[in-house]
């Protein structure tokens, strides 16, 4: 502590009062101790540590083997931005049916932080860490949930609550925190009459669309990797090949048909659910060009499964963001045959983020925080698999997703 002026030192001539000049010397030594250099806190050397060493273990990630590739599928890297993989569209079916999917598996999140940032702030470093050292994630700044989509958003969300996704909070750090949850999230539009098929055959086609996605993504037991019965049964008989296809999927799942290409199923030894399930899309209307009597739904949703490792034993959640779009044929009784209580599927297409970019195991494996560090890096463009502004290309590889 600095010593404090004394009287010999203060100038004879001086003519400042008393009380002014004790106010110069308290103020002087409050300077004084404000601007001396201070040791940081036990908690802060603590985080300092733990970041150095997730920063260790990531180097020695990236020394690391690479994972099994195969098909048209390229390799994925380590711990630096999320992964994805992408596959080619399968062969057109009968009256032309489709099933195309692209899937991006993660590849890590970078973990980087200064020493001085930690020092200056050291709650602000905590709260970006798992387990018991981080603090509670800061609130979303608008938790009230989103207006349903009625159109392709113009943009990527920005809003996100911060923080490191846990079971008792697995959305945080994501934009679905805001998004509905479950079956009433699919909301059909009304039905009306759509190039010259009635009003009620829209709806059974609507509505049939929305059980299919239920059914075939929502269904717990289907998520437990159960054979899809309601799906399946859904589907018009007389898709003779394309339900022979899924089937044959199911059955024996192989690198070109790979039922995770139509239904999101997880394997039950390795993880579990860790929360709802939020949903976000839209479904639409439009008359098939040059057929008078048909008309095209058209469904687009993100599916969202905050997923953890089996048993209960780990806090750690890591997010599976899976993208599918569907479209069913609906038509005119009067002009076409169509079996009633069923829907005729014509395309099929989807994206899935946040898997290990492996064909044919017929289930979606999540990466958590060290399967990123032993992978390989994905290549191919950068993508956000909350961007709903984007239309899916179908184009096949594996490469990066932004986050998850």
């Amino acid at each position: 502590m600095a010593e404090q002026p004394s009287e010999e030192h203060r100038p004879e001539s001086s003519s400042l009062p008393d009380d002014v000049w004790e106010k110069f010397v308290e103020d002087s030594e409050r300077d004084i101790r404000a601007s001396a250099p201070k040791e940081p806190s036990a908690r802060a050397r603590m985080v300092t540590e733990r970041l150095r060493a997730m920063d260790e273990a990531q180097a020695r990630a990236a020394a690391g083997g690479r994972r099994r590739t195969g098909g048209k599928r390229r390799t994925a890297p380590p711990a630096r931005p999320d992964g994805w993989r992408a596959s080619p569209p399968l062969r057109v079916l009968e009256r032309p049916t489709s099933r195309r999917r692209r899937i991006w598996s993660v590849a890590g999140i970078v973990v980087a932080v200064v020493l001085a940032v930690v020092v200056v702030n050291p709650s602000a470093a905590l709260s970006w860490l798992p387990g018991s050292l981080g603090e509670d994630e800061a609130p979303a700044a608008d938790a009230t949930p989103l207006a349903p989509e009625t159109g392709r958003p113009g943009a990527a969300p920005s809003d996100a609550p911060a923080g490191t996704p846990t079971r008792a909070k697995p959305y945080a750090g994501s934009p679905a925190a805001r998004w509905e949850a479950g079956a009433d999230a699919i909301r059909p539009p009304v039905a009306t009459a759509v190039g010259g098929v009635p009003a009620d055959r829209i709806r059974a086609a609507l509505n049939g669309t929305k059980d299919f996605l239920v059914a075939a993504h929502l269904d717990p037991a289907v998520l437990k990797g159960e054979r899809p019965v309601k799906a399946l049964d859904l589907v018009d008989p007389a898709e003779k090949e394309f339900l022979a296809d899924l089937r044959d999927a199911l059955r024996e799942p192989t690198e070109k048909n790979d039922p995770v290409w139509t239904f999101t199923r997880f394997d039950p030894a390795e993880v579990e659910l860790a929360g709802e399930v939020r949903v976000r899309g839209r479904m639409t209307v439009e008359p098939v060009k040059g057929a008078a009597g048909r008309a095209v739904i058209k469904a687009d949703y993100t599916f969202v499964y905050p997923m953890a490792r089996a048993g209960g034993g780990d806090d750690e959640v890591s997010r599976a963001v899976v993208r599918r779009t569907v479209e069913v044929e609906a038509v005119d009784p009067a002009r076409f045959q169509a079996a009633e209580g069923h829907i005729w599927i014509t395309d099929v297409n989807g994206e899935i983020s946040n898997d290990d970019c492996r064909d044919g195991d017929g289930v979606i494996r999540p990466q958590f925080f060290a399967d990123r560090h032993r992978s390989s890096e994905p290549s191919g463009p950068k993508r956000d698999p909350y961007d709903r502004s984007r239309s899916l290309d179908g184009a096949a590889d594996c490469g990066v997703v932004t986050r998850t």
